[in-house]
């Protein structure tokens, strides 16, 4: 009997379903070609597609993922005249066709066993989506640098989908592989967000009775940025559009999503307080030169982001450490002034500027 295109039949008996590879990429030429590889190159049996939504690319991207489908038609690719991700996720979504949903990302590797271990996990869970970790890799020294920042609590704070954790139901996962049927339930992917749209679907998925599910067996390596101002640039916008989450779900958001926020607030109050005591000290003593105390809250921050910088360098290396000393900032900054501006209901206005 001839198997329905989107199923197989494995060695031992059993109906695999097809999968779909979505991935929506724009200005990744660097790191494109190795992602789409690590899909091709999966051990699952079942049938698959690799869609990828290719947006309005300036650095070869375009011309490379077309000559990449010329190759292989398993490739399909797609406009995605927005560039976003949210949208490039959808019309991939909808230019699918199998019952099972992988995303992928661009700065992504999936290991050979993922599909598997994943489509195993969703039916033995009955899940609406199954994930695991984002187990950041870089190749230089800053890259590094940015790798433990992603992997320890003092630089995203924790989170089963970045340190690991007890499989079991989450309140969100990294990437996502998902029952088709559920994400037709719930709309897909909102593209009015730009970021944070797969904690934002998650949460519709919970919301109409879905499981979200953690699993530690799905490791996917991720490329961090290579440079400072991108560094600066993706987590100031993440931390834009999680503003703007926080804002619309405020009681959906866990705690640790408003410790940058309020840390850089008090790092930059204790500052002006302190420069403010020291005007007063220097022009005779007057009242005011108690605030000097105001120091205390950025040189604390300060002792932090060494103590953390000296385990990084024990860990990886001086150079690695030294990055640290930079990178730490730059994430809690760059994450805690996006959050705030986006809170205060400017996520739009900056985004149309930026064309994030």
């Amino acid at each position: 009997m001839t198997q329905p295109r989107d199923e197989t039949e494995a060695p031992h008996g059993e109906v695999l379903p097809g999968v779909s590879y979505v991935m929506p990429v724009l200005n990744e030429v660097i790191h494109v070609e190795a992602a789409i590889a690590s899909l091709l190159d999966q051990d699952y049996r079942g049938p698959f597609d690799v869609i990828v939504a290719l947006g309005p690319s300036i650095d070869g991207t375009t011309e490379l993922v077309e000559r990449l489908s010329r190759v292989d038609r398993r490739i399909r690719v797609i406009d995605n005249p927005t560039g976003s991700t949210p949208s490039g996720l959808n019309v991939a979504i909808e230019a699918s066709q199998h019952p099972i949903v992988i995303r992928v990302d661009a700065h992504s590797l999936l290991p050979r066993d993922y599909a598997r271990t994943a489509v195993e996990t969703i039916l033995r869970t009955k899940a609406a989506n199954v994930g695991g970790i984002m187990k950041a890799e870089g190749t230089t020294p800053f890259e590094s640098a940015v790798a433990l920042a992603y992997g320890s609590k003092a630089g995203l704070g924790g989170g089963a989908h970045h340190l690991g954790g007890e499989e079991g139901p989450a309140e969100t996962v990294y990437l996502g592989v998902f029952d088709r049927a559920w994400l037709t339930r719930v709309g897909l992917f909102n593209e009015d967000i730009r970021r944070g749209q797969d904690w934002e679907l998650n949460r519709r998925l919970r919301a109409a009775g879905g499981v979200v599910w953690f699993t530690p067996k799905l490791v996917v390596v991720y490329r961090p940025r290579p440079s400072l101002e991108r560094l600066a640039r993706q987590f100031f916008s993440t931390g834009l559009w999680r503003g703007e989450l926080a804002r619309r779900f405020f009681s959906a958001n866990a705690l640790r999503y408003f410790v940058p926020p309020v840390m850089v607030t008090a790092a930059v109050l204790g500052f002006v307080i302190g420069v403010v005591g020291l005007f007063s000290a220097l022009a005779g003593g007057g009242p005011a030169s108690w605030l000097l105390f105001g120091f205390v809250v950025p040189a604390v921050y300060l002792l932090f982001v060494a103590v953390a910088a000296l385990g990084a360098a024990r860990k990886e290396g001086g150079r690695t450490g030294v990055w640290f000393l930079v990178v730490l900032p730059c994430i809690h900054f760059s994450w805690g002034l996006g959050f705030i501006l986006g809170f205060l209901k400017l996520t739009k206005n900056i985004a149309a500027h930026t064309g994030r």
